[in-house]
């Protein structure tokens, strides 16, 4: 069940279009669940303080440092969020002008076609909808990212 603070937060999340699937957390968050880490916080922190981020990737928030981090993982920018049999998909929110968004959020497809994302220290969510979560919170989706679901 989705709890109100999440549901005024979310608007366009509602009880038939999200349920909530693990507890709330710190140990992890929205990036690392989109990139299959449940163990630790991923963040560019160009100070190296908060959180995990790819050797080699450049720590900054931006667009194109997130798509490279996810590329270390095997994903590369795709069209679309549709689903796909055999692909993985990534959404990745951003606030700002277009073009020079700031990476907010990630979701993940499931197998299903629903998306997973984790709402920050919050609980982790299944939601019908990748635009659930588009809005104040997170912005809107800035790309998508897709991979060989099987390796």
């Amino acid at each position: 069940m989705i709890c109100e603070s999440i549901r005024i937060r979310f608007p366009n999340l509602t009880e038939t279009s999200a349920e909530v699937t693990s507890p709330a957390t710190n140990q992890y968050n929205c990036i690392a669940w989109a990139a299959g880490d449940n163990d630790r916080w991923w963040w560019p922190d160009p100070n190296r303080i908060v959180g995990y981020w790819p050797s080699g990737v450049e720590r900054s928030e931006t667009k194109d440092a997130f798509v490279e981090a996810f590329g270390t993982l095997g994903f590369a920018e795709c069209e679309n969020g549709n689903l796909e049999p055999g692909i993985e998909k990534i959404a990745l929110f951003g606030n700002g002008p277009v073009g020079s968004e700031t990476p907010t959020h990630a979701a993940r497809q499931l197998e299903c076609g629903n998306w997973t994302s984790k709402l920050g220290r919050l609980e982790d969510i299944t939601h019908s909808r990748v635009d659930d979560l588009s809005g104040a919170a997170y912005g809107r989706v800035i790309c998508f990212m897709s991979r060989n679901r099987y390796g």
